[in-house]
């Protein structure tokens, strides 16, 4: 069977004529000339989960070790070998390199079996980043590694925790129970769907999209094109958010087998050996594939450092909400009394948790039961609002709105932008040079972790609310909610923005930003 994202070699080489493909595939001197080359394998490997074994696959460096350390000034220069028996592509998230060196089904050609591909670039800035398979569902096997990238020594001890939703179930049989059913049993019989949901809370006023409160719609095209009209399944001119009042949101598509933490759940949770009283960067990623988490540091509290990889003013406190592909980093001092502390990943709307331990030596261990005693809540915009961005953008008019509807419904699960899967999408049209501002209005009841390949972005709003947020390239947009970014197209080539639920992005959840 064709996979949903594979196109043809005339496809690509028609793509390549109108983008940076054509120059080189994008490639930087100083980059390709600054270190050696390092070298990166896909394969399969076997795991433990819940007592049974697990063939999942993983990417690992010379040394077998899991992910990629790199330094910024050295610059990104990686050879990638798919020792698998099937295609793949492998996509560099929260990097912002050339197009033809992105990874995504637009900009490269899949990797054959065997065969390997050279990727070079400049690393402007250090942050957590992460790779993971951009072919398929592949993603959803545990494709995906850590992509660290530092700015000279570190300045004290980092732990990377990389957050993984599992099912033994094969993921195309799971996206065809979806499909048939919208609402079924999914997973081995461990595991039962929970369609679990959540009251809106209160209601949301002037989100009508005639009447939304501190947005000036003059001028904003909907989906690049003058004049906005309304697609099937949209209703554009009496959706208020205060209906959100007498309806609940759908938290969670898929009940999972297990949730893992660094490819282990709590009834073997990873031990970190650590200092009392040192400081420690915790690097966390939610790399799930459908899961957001709540991120958990019990009696202590940390401090925010960085959102997807890009600084933020510091931030304090003990519990943050990270969505589907969210990174953060949070700097936590440990007890001066040798106590150790567990740092949980708890999934939205569930008891169901994950986690590792930090614990100095001769620490007292206890067990930590993977049910939490209560359900959490769903995980919103409530950080979101609270932070901001230490390097912002410049200070520059916009000049291009555009307006993009989040759309779909679990009982059809066809998901979609502006009414439209990705095999039939409009691209949003830009201009090298452009201060692009788009709005993204979720018309579902389901949230939806939108990136950006290419680009990283600042939310400049939420609900109507102007702020002056964190840079990210993956941001939150809750059931029935908005949620304003500006970027400055920079980067030419024509770039995926899709639902990072990798369910809802093979449903259709997907677009392009397409350099003109």
């Amino acid at each position: 069977m064709r996979d949903q994202y594979a196109f043809d070699r005339r496809q690509f080489l028609t793509l390549a004529g109108s983008t940076t493909l054509a120059a080189g595939l994008g490639f930087s001197p100083a980059a390709r000339a600054a270190t050696p080359r390092q070298s990166l394998t896909v394969g399969t490997r076997t795991i433990e989960v819940n007592g049974k074994a697990a063939t999942v696959f993983g990417i690992t460096d010379t040394n077998g070790r899991s992910g990629l350390i790199l330094d910024a000034a050295g610059g990104f220069n990686v050879s990638l070998t798919n020792a698998t028996d099937v295609a793949t592509i492998m996509h560099w998230h929260g990097l912002t390199p050339p197009f033809g060196m992105d990874g995504n089904p637009l900009s490269q050609q899949p990797i054959a079996p065997g065969a390997s591909m050279a990727y070079s670039f400049d690393l402007p800035r250090g942050g957590t980043n992460w790779m993971h398979s951009h072919f398929g569902l592949q993603e959803t096997q545990l494709m995906a590694a850590s992509l660290i990238v530092r700015e000279g020594e570190p300045q004290m001890q980092e732990v990377v925790v990389l957050l993984h939703d599992f099912s033994f179930t094969p993921p195309e049989e799971i996206l065809a129970t979806l499909k048939g059913k919208g609402t079924a049993v999914v997973g081995s019989g461990t595991a039962a769907m929970d369609m679990g949901t959540a009251g809106s809370g209160s209601a949301m006023p002037g989100m009508a999209m005639g009447g939304m409160a501190g947005m000036d719609h003059s001028g904003m095209t909907m989906n690049g094109n003058d004049g906005a009209t309304a697609t099937p399944g949209m209703n554009m001119g009496g959706m208020a958010m205060g209906a959100m009042d007498n309806m609940d949101m759908d938290l969670n598509d898929i009940t999972f087998d297990a949730y893992l933490a660094n490819d282990r759940t709590l009834t073997d949770p990873e031990i970190v050996g650590v200092d009392k009283g040192d400081t420690v960067l915790l690097r966390i990623i939610n790399g799930a594939a459908s899961t957001n988490f709540w991120i958990d540091l019990g009696q202590i509290e940390g401090t925010v450092k960085a959102v997807d990889g890009m600084p933020v003013q510091p931030l304090r406190g003990s519990r943050f909400g990270l969505a589907i592909a969210q990174r953060i980093d949070i700097e936590v001092t440990m007890p001066t009394d040798g106590a150790a502390v567990p740092v949980l990943a708890q999934r939205e709307g569930d008891i169901a948790r994950t986690g590792i331990v930090l614990a100095p030596s001769g620490a007292t261990v206890t067990k930590i039961a993977a049910a939490a005693d209560t359900k959490s809540a769903p995980v919103l915009l409530e950080l979101e609002r609270q932070l901001v961005a230490a390097s912002p953008l410049s200070a520059k008019p916009v000049t291009l709105q555009i307006m993009a509807m989040l759309t779909g419904d679990m009982q059809t699960y066809v998901w979609g932008i502006d009414g439209r899967t990705f095999d039939n999408r409009q691209p949003l049209e830009v201009s090298l040079g452009d201060r692009v501002e788009i709005t993204m209005h979720n018309m579902t009841m389901m949230s939806h972790p939108m990136h950006l390949h290419g680009h990283h972005f600042q939310v400049v709003g939420i609900d109507g609310q102007k702020i002056s947020g964190a840079m990210r390239d993956t941001v939150l947009v809750p059931a029935m909610g908005m949620v304003t970014i500006q970027f400055d197209a920079d980067n030419p080539g024509e770039w995926p923005l899709h639902c990072h639920n990798l369910y809802h992005m093979a449903a259709g959840m997907m677009t392009t930003v397409k350099y003109i």
